[in-house]
């Protein structure tokens, strides 16, 4: 069992300039732990940051996007030096939403744009971190996927397709590091208190949808932060922080040609709407 890998950790946190990874960030750093808040929106990170340190904590702010390589690979040298050492946990948190068109209306813009976030972002994580984790006798990766990984919710192919790549990518490591130091969780939430609507590219024919659904189950970020880390602390591999998010996994691995008729008709209600 992986012990407190949560408490005094040398952690990297991508997206950390809001939302999940920023209650990462703050609930890391008020664990003891010292935190490189990495985004590709510098002042954001800057922000988290500069909320670690006013209450005592440390932290550093850099700016980087995940969907390129050689940017991930100098936030790996830039946390190294700042540790003095290599990190212990990597989030690979760094995301972004698209959503409300079909397969085929959707542009090949917003597929190459969430695809190089959700799915290369990871990929480039993990390559470029696993390695050094694994030198160590313990360390973490937690990769934020999404029910979506697993469930396919109609009109949301790209965002789909990315995190069902980040799920396969934590199952494949966690497999490969059976029996060494490097613990694996895999995040699945389902809505969560963010601005990703907000931020991502989300038609306006499914927003009202979606805000009705995050005010009826959704919870907060700090939440699945605590949640996540607990699990952690404890070596699980899947993280499913909410109650409609263990139905959905229930469903579509026992009845899956029952969840995916229920799918298509879901698929009606919201693009007739």
């Amino acid at each position: 069992m992986t012990e407190h890998l949560s408490r005094n950790a040398r952690a990297v946190v991508t997206g950390a300039g809001s939302g999940i990874g920023r209650a990462f960030a703050l609930e890391l750093a008020a664990r003891g732990g010292r935190v490189v808040c990495a985004d590709i929106d510098e002042a954001g990170a800057a922000a988290t940051a500069e909320r670690i340190t006013a209450k005592g904590g440390l932290a550093l702010a850099v700016a980087c996007d995940v969907s390129r390589l050689e940017q991930v690979e100098a936030l790996a040298e830039q946390a190294a030096e700042w540790f003095g050492e290599e990190p212990d946990l990597v989030i690979n948190n760094a995301g972004v939403g698209a959503g409300g068109k079909r397969i085929g209306e959707i542009s090949m813009d917003d597929w190459h744009w969430v695809m190089g976030v959700n799915m290369w972002g990871v990929i480039h994580g993990c390559h470029v971190f696993a390695p050094r984790l694994r030198r160590l006798p313990q360390a973490g990766i937690i990769n934020v996927c999404s029910t979506a990984s697993f469930a396919a919710a109609p009109s949301m192919g790209p965002y789909n397709a990315s995190k069902a790549a980040v799920l396969a990518v934590s199952e494949t490591l966690a497999a490969e590091s059976t029996g060494s130091g490097l613990k694996v969780t895999a995040l699945c939430p389902t809505v969560v208190k963010t601005n990703i609507f907000a931020s991502g590219r989300i038609d306006d024919s499914v927003t009202p949808l979606m805000n009705r659904w995050v005010s009826l189950t959704g919870v907060s970020a700090e939440g699945v932060a605590r949640t996540t880390l607990k699990a952690l602390d404890k070596g699980r591999l899947y993280v499913l922080p909410q109650i409609d998010a263990r139905l959905i996994w229930r469903a579509k691995r026992y009845v899956p040609a029952l969840y995916a008729r229920g799918a298509g008709l879901l698929s009606r209600f919201t693009l007739a709407s």
